[in-house]
């Protein structure tokens, strides 16, 4: 296991322009970011020889597209919490002695479609076989059938999932760069149009152009770098079934469950230290099963612990102070998102900064529940 705080995140940045960038590719997005990152590090792209991506472009066409020669690459793909498997093998590939310093860049079109895959039906996938005959296609559809076995089981009302984008909107109000800020209420929320029941547009995550990049390198050279490190304390990952009506408990996520009690015990760290918390919300449910899974609150009582503004402005626990993926930005793969303003936070620097952030969790997902990842990330190397 590599020893807590070995590895930090010396460079971090999205793209330049973020929420509708219609004059650039996914690719374009990307080397964006990733020239962002680097020069935050004060590096140049010659200075790297780790790479690590994904979504609709190769390692080797990013590579190409600024220059690179890595003798370390990931490619690993399993939705949008991706890039949180990314930080954790970089980490081993750096202790292993593959590559010194190592970009992580993400780049996507999911608003403008400029250059992206398309999204055509996949019939001979599992879920293509066994799912979308029967009428479940995509996210908005396909999401419901656990929230609302959850809802059934723990007697969560509708009223209170509502409240997970509100207290969010309150987060993204406070940060320039959110796709929307105007402040919105529990009416607001279930008076908006629905999707798929329970689902309305107000708890669908909003749909951007944008990316991120991260540089990371051993913590023995972090010191000297432009920017304050944010150490690598602790990290986790797993999957479950890739179709949701397969999953073990419609009421909890196996890989969840997985993932995140890995991270806290590869960190040395409890809940109690934590300071700050990111957990993925492409729709307002995502939140409140991390909550639960993750160990913060009891089975059953995370949408009455946001409902009671614990995760609000001025709460015990801040919680996706970005805004998240329901007001700052979603271009379909959210963690890199996710990992950028936990490292805002541990540096000081997020417009909605909580205090001194000495520890934050970053929680991802992929798919509908099919896969996580989880990162423990600290503002002072262990001793």
């Amino acid at each position: 296991m590599i020893a807590p705080g070995s590895v930090a995140v010396v460079g971090a940045a999205e793209t330049t322009e973020l929420g509708i960038v219609p004059q650039l590719s996914e690719i374009g997005l990307a080397a964006d970011a990733a020239l962002n990152a680097l020069a935050d590090a004060g590096l140049k792209p010659a200075d790297v020889d780790g790479l690590a991506c994904v979504g609709n472009f190769r390692p080797q066409a990013l590579a190409h597209y600024l220059g690179l020669t890595p003798r370390w690459v990931d490619g690993t793909g399993v939705g949008g919490c991706s890039f949180m498997l990314h930080v954790r093998h970089a980490a081993a590939a750096i202790m292993a002695g593959y590559c010194n310093t190592v970009l992580i860049a993400h780049g996507e079109s999911g608003r403008s479609r400029v250059a992206g895959a398309p999204r055509p039906p996949e019939p001979g996938s599992l879920p293509g076989q066994f799912e979308a005959p029967f009428g479940p296609v995509g996210p908005p559809t396909l999401f419901p059938i656990p929230v609302l076995r959850w809802m059934k089981t723990f007697g969560v009302t509708e009223e209170e999932i509502a409240m997970v984008s509100v207290v969010q909107r309150e987060w993204a109000s406070r940060n320039p760069r959110a796709l929307y800020r105007d402040p919105i209420t529990v009416a607001d929320v279930l008076n908006s149009r629905m999707i798929a029941y329970p689902f309305r547009i107000l708890q669908c995550c909003v749909v951007t152009d944008g990316g991120g990049a991260l540089v990371m390198t051993s913590a023995d050279r972090a010191r000297n770098f432009p920017q304050p490190p944010a150490y690598l304390l602790g990290s986790g990952e797993s999957v479950e079934a890739q179709m949701i009506s397969q999953m073990e408990d419609f009421t909890t996520s196996r890989a969840f469950r997985v993932a995140g009690p890995e991270a806290f015990r590869s960190a040395g760290v409890t809940h109690a230290d934590v300071d700050h918390l990111m957990l993925y919300d492409a729709f307002a449910h995502l939140p409140l099963f991390g909550l639960e899974d993750l160990g913060f609150v009891p089975r059953g009582e995370s949408a009455r612990f946001v409902a009671e503004r614990h995760t609000a402005p001025g709460g015990r626990l801040p919680v996706n102070t970005n805004g998240g993926g329901l007001s700052y930005t979603h271009t379909g793969m959210y963690g890199m998102f996710a990992i950028q303003e936990s490292i805002r936070q541990v540096r000081g620097t997020a417009p909605a900064q909580v205090g001194k952030v000495e520890i934050a969790v970053c929680h991802g997902v992929g798919g509908m529940f099919a896969a996580s990842g989880t990162l423990v990330l600290g503002r002072e190397r262990p001793s």
